[in-house]
């Protein structure tokens, strides 16, 4: 059997393979009133495909704790029970096809209130957002707004906001819940020194950095099922020690692996390894696989399981990741949003046996 079609156990779920989508926001929910951030058709339709495509595990995407963590008006929440009532439909169709249901939870903080991608990603105007909040008053780039520096009261209430949507999330039949610590989003915006310049308990220090991510993990674990797994998604560096020009002090891949031994300790399962986000204007060298050696040494230095993700888009290539030991399942974006049946085409060219459901597999 291939690696890349092996079953993974985790805690008491079995996999069936190690191709996983990665969580990709749609902005497609409705911004306002009693639908506002309620999965809708198109919700259903999208991962509905990705699973009837053969992924063993879906990761759906980044889903708001409150109204003022969204990343854009349109994006999707768990902070009330008409949206979970909406999510149970999504979840119930992917254990149906065999597919893991996951869900990934956020808070965009200083990134909020920005308008969809294809409408320029920009701020929003104050008619359609709200007043972004960070560790610290700083923009997250040149005509973005300054965000209100959280008070300890405020950084409480939004772990709290992580633990009932957890609750929210299994309750509406989620079995993996992915907290999200990456793309310059709230807590990222706790770890990395670009962006937290607090003088408290929350900031200075690598255990202050850490501390409220480490609190949204452990109030997370607390409410989650001891036999049902938590990810945590990360940006292993800021791209700041890498471009030795820029002077900065950012998070590290050296502070990811230190990250990575206290989230294995808390209860974390596996770590999801992305990069970047934290602000503009920082140059990241991308190529095929580009974020591959962060999460092998995650893996290797920190004894916590890793997922790779970054321009995987070859079943070859993600087969030599899971083979040479560099993670234990491969995250796939955009190339699931370029073919949802990729998991598919993956088995042909590898050999292995095909997951089709029996409307397609009589017929091919």
């Amino acid at each position: 059997m291939t690696a890349l079609f092996t079953p993974y156990d985790l805690r008491s779920l079995t996999i069936p393979n190690r191709i996983w989508m990665a969580p990709m926001c749609q902005y497609s929910a409705e911004v306002s009133g009693p639908g506002a951030g309620v999965a809708g058709d198109w919700h259903f339709a999208h991962y509905a495909a990705r699973a009837t495509g053969g992924a063993g595990l879906i990761l759906v995407e980044a889903t708001a704790v409150s109204p003022e963590g969204r990343i854009s008006p349109a994006d999707l929440g768990l902070w009330n029970d008409t949206q979970a009532g909406a999510l149970r439909r999504i979840a119930a169709f992917l254990k149906e096809r065999g597919t893991v249901p996951g869900i990934q939870l956020g808070h965009a903080g200083r990134k909020a209130a920005t308008d969809r991608p294809w409408r320029g990603g920009g701020p929003v105007g104050p008619e359609e957002g709200w007043q972004p909040a960070a560790p610290s008053a700083l923009p997250y780039a040149p005509g973005h707004p300054v965000p209100d520096a959280l008070t300890v009261e405020q950084i409480q209430q939004i772990v709290r906001q992580f633990a009932e949507a957890a609750q929210r999330a299994l309750a509406a039949g989620f079995q993996v819940v992915e907290v999200h610590g990456a793309h310059g989003y709230l807590i990222h915006e706790f770890l990395s020194p670009l962006s937290n310049k607090r003088t408290d308990a929350y900031g200075g220090s690598f255990e202050n950095r850490a501390r409220f991510a480490l609190e949204v993990v452990e109030a997370v674990r607390a409410v989650w099922p001891e036999e049902l797994p938590v990810f945590f998604r990360t940006s292993a560096t800021d791209w700041v020690a890498e471009n030795p020009e820029d002077g900065r002090d950012g998070w590290t891949a050296d502070d990811t692996v230190r990250l990575a031994r206290e989230l294995r300790v808390r209860g974390v399962d596996l770590m999801d390894v992305s990069t970047g986000g934290i602000t503009s204007g920082i140059r990241i060298p991308t190529g095929p696989g580009y974020q591959v050696p962060f999460a092998r040494r995650v893996r290797a230095e920190a004894g916590l399981p890793t997922g790779a993700v970054g321009l995987i888009t070859e079943p070859q290539q993600a087969e030599r990741i899971l083979a040479a030991g560099d993670a234990d399942a491969v995250l796939l974006g955009r190339e699931l949003l370029r073919d949802p049946h990729w998991p598919h085409r993956a088995a042909i060219a590898l050999g292995a046996a095909k997951r089709l459901p029996d409307q397609y597999g009589w017929a091919v």
